[in-house]
């Protein structure tokens, strides 16, 4: 192939080729012990996401005793930065269909959504959550997390994310 021939071709290349911008993990939560008592995190950490159409979650949870389990919530935000008097941060939500009779009406149900992961050893454990769908609307994302096996013995969760169109 002549060198103008392979030029041609890596430019179509680069223009299908996927150019995430986020080429690295994106450290969500530190490495750290989940707050005591089973409490969320106070102040899980912002992450931008402005643009990304979707999230990949990859999550390090290591019991704190046996039976340990942790839950996580995502957080979205369609703004920027906080802003006075607004609410800034909406909870993931399940929704369950509701039951359709012919000649009535019917009532689906919407909740916020937590999600429990249960170890099943007592080494550090690893699992991923997602993709989650962010369709370029997203500003920010956070996760918050806590202890909800055995509260008393706090395991520790470490997240990354990888943001990618």
């Amino acid at each position: 192939m002549g060198g103008s021939a392979f030029f041609i071709l890596e430019i179509c290349m680069a223009l299908v080729r996927p150019q995430p911008v986020i080429d690295n993990p994106v450290t969500v939560r530190a490495a750290a012990a989940l707050p005591a008592a089973g409490a969320w995190d106070a102040t899980p950490t912002e992450v931008a996401c402005a643009g990304f159409d979707w999230v990949m979650l990859y999550f390090t949870y290591t019991q704190g005793a046996a039976g340990g389990a942790m839950d996580l919530q995502m957080h979205v935000s369609p703004y920027a930065a906080d802003l006075a008097g607004v609410e800034d941060w909406f909870y993931q939500t399940i929704y369950g269909a509701g039951a359709v009779a012919a000649g009535a009406d019917t009532t689906s149900n919407v909740q916020r959504e937590a999600i429990t992961y249960g170890s099943t050893a007592a080494g550090a454990e690893t699992f991923a959550y997602g993709p989650v769908r962010l369709d370029g609307t997203i500003e920010r994302v956070r996760v918050r997390c806590r202890e909800s096996g055995v509260v008393g013995s706090p395991g520790d969760c470490h997240i990354v994310a990888v943001f990618y169109n």
